[in-house]
């Protein structure tokens, strides 16, 4: 399930973001701690460059916190790069992203000038409920719909740092399969760019192998099925969701399961961890090679019939 979802002030947003970026010091990008890797617009790294950037782990309040240390300590190997887990429901937490601006850019704050820094994210991952928390009052649109931010606006935080907010933008298309499904799961794109089924499918088939105690608690199973589908159908079964004739409601069940992840109710888990990334960057880079392949062969079979064409 490959996702392509780009609305047009998205792709506004990322010229914008080229021309803004030499005026900053400090990139701040926010992360669902759930999905890390998902998460991370590859677009970011390339429009940063080699600027300082602190990654927030945004909903680590529904994340398995030991997954989401790992993931902390996966990042900062990256030069350049802090990590930090957050959930914008503890406000103390978020306050403390200036006094880490500061350390990371100390050159600026010690000749008194503000620090320029950009938040970045994927939508509705949290990002514009941070930026009220740091203003400490209502600037940026807030929503559970993806892409609410419509435009750049900057913020100065009245405490040395001024704070460039960007719409929430995804890249022009998934690459990685398995990350488009992830990205569904969370509700980074709109549920109507996706099939509720497909996407719980992939998250029941997860679910069971990792995670295989906390959804028999959850759901009260006494064993768990072998499938997926059969996961799916065993909860439609224990939460009534039917339909004429005894059927399970595959849809109703499906819903059930995305809903009660987002929500937390299903317990802390995570949709992928750091070694589960490592090996699908490699799948990915060898998708984009086979791809570049066939497109570099197109290309010169079309110069080739051009070429007979004129010798003709």
């Amino acid at each position: 399930m490959a996702i392509q979802w780009y609305p047009g002030h998205m792709h506004k947003a990322q010229k914008e973001i080229a021309e803004v970026m030499p005026q900053v010091d400090l990139v701040i990008e926010v992360l669902d701690a759930r999905i890390p890797y998902s998460s991370e617009n590859p677009m970011v790294s390339s429009l940063r460059g080699d600027k300082p950037c602190i990654k927030l782990l945004n909903k680590s309040d529904l994340a398995d916190p030991i997954v989401t240390q790992q993931w902390i300590e996966y990042l900062e190997q990256e030069q350049g790069v802090k990590a930090m887990a957050i959930t914008t429901l503890q406000a103390a937490q978020v306050k403390k992203i200036p006094d880490l601006c500061r350390k990371f850019v100390p050159s600026r704050d010690k000749i008194e000038k503000d620090i320029r820094t950009m938040i970045m994210g994927i939508p509705n991952v949290g990002k514009s409920t941070i930026i009220n928390t740091l203003a400490g009052r209502t600037i940026a649109k807030t929503g559970n719909e993806p892409a609410v931010t419509k435009t750049q606006q900057r913020i100065n935080l009245r405490n040395g740092i001024v704070l460039s907010d960007t719409p929430g933008i995804l890249w022009p298309k998934v690459d990685n399969d398995k990350s488009s499904y992830r990205l569904a799961i969370t509700g980074a794109i709109k549920d109507t760019a996706m099939d509720y089924e497909d996407v719980a499918i992939f998250a029941a088939e997860y679910f069971l192998a990792a995670y295989p105690e906390a959804i028999k608690e959850r759901y009260k199973l006494t064993e768990l099925p072998d499938t997926d589908i059969e996961l799916l159908e065993a909860i439609g079964r224990q939460r009534g969701a039917m339909r004429p004739g005894g059927r399970i409601d595959l849809h109703k069940a499906s819903e059930l399961v995305l809903h009660e992840f987002r929500s937390g109710k299903m317990g802390l888990l995570s949709l992928e961890t750091p070694a589960m990334a490592e090996i699908e960057k490699v799948e990915v880079a060898k998708i984009m090679a086979e791809k570049e392949a066939k497109k570099k062969a197109r290309k010169e079979n079309e110069a080739l019939k051009r070429a007979g064409k004129r010798h003709k």
